[in-house]
């Protein structure tokens, strides 16, 4: 069922918030903490969702030195999320200290590891701020790939990448890479400040895994008919 590949942002400041927007999309089965709403309410929302029986992406996108990130790892590993992320600019010590941490995390108790992923480049930017503002001499695309290339050598389980750079990841990657796209909207929606971006189903069809998508669906006038018509889109 493709409306399964879609992952939709609890991006709200409030548990109260959170928890209006999950009564109200309840055929939702994979939900996104990031870092404002785990910051206001921490582990709690986690809770909530395992209750719920969600699926949950902890988008935290930890950068840190390897010691750093590999504590944090291992205290996120208790929550038995689906999906974890991490910079990929971390560097591959960090990568591999973080993937590592993960396992030991859950050493003592019958659960699954949850995927690490790595942030290629956020969709927020596009290929003149990479070399103007960051000085990354690469092109976007080959950056991404470098990127991606650099988790899937540590023995991360996948990439985050803006739908315009997975067809050439997948390519590359091959199919047991997981690819998670943002940066997705329909073409009746804005784009907000997403600079490189696709629609839902050309996403899917260029190979990617799963699709976060937020605006589109939580900012509509009816976010159970935004929900239902990208699910209808994907086909």
């Amino acid at each position: 069922m493709r409306e399964n590949k879609i992952i939709v942002p609890l991006d709200v400041p409030t548990e109260e918030e959170a928890i209006a927007l999950l009564d109200k999309l309840p055929d939702v089965s994979f939900w996104k903490v990031g870092l404002e709403l785990f910051v206001s309410c921490g582990p709690a929302i986690i809770a909530i969702l395992k209750e719920r029986q969600k699926r949950i992406f902890l988008d935290l996108k930890f950068h840190d030195i390897p010691n750093t990130v590999a504590g944090a790892c291992r205290a996120a590993a208790k929550y038995h999320v689906d999906l974890l992320t991490i910079h990929a600019t971390c560097g591959k010590d960090a990568l591999q200290a973080a993937q590592l941490a993960l396992a030991e995390g859950l050493a003592t108790v019958n659960q699954p590891i949850p995927k690490l992923i790595a942030i290629t480049l956020l969709t927020s930017l596009n290929s003149r701020q990479l070399a103007f503002e960051l000085k990354v001499p690469l092109e976007l695309p080959e950056y991404a790939l470098h990127m991606a290339l650099l988790a899937q050598e540590t023995g991360l389980a996948g990439a985050v990448c803006s739908p315009q750079e997975v067809e050439q990841l997948r390519r590359t990657c091959g199919d047991d890479f997981l690819l998670v796209c943002p940066g997705v909207r329909p073409k009746w929606a804005e784009g907000g400040d997403q600079k490189r971006s696709m629609t839902p189903k050309a996403a899917i069809d260029a190979g990617a895994d799963y699709l976060v998508i937020g605006r589109p669906i939580t900012a509509a006038g009816d976010p159970v008919v935004a929900f239902a018509r990208i699910c209808e889109e994907l086909g």
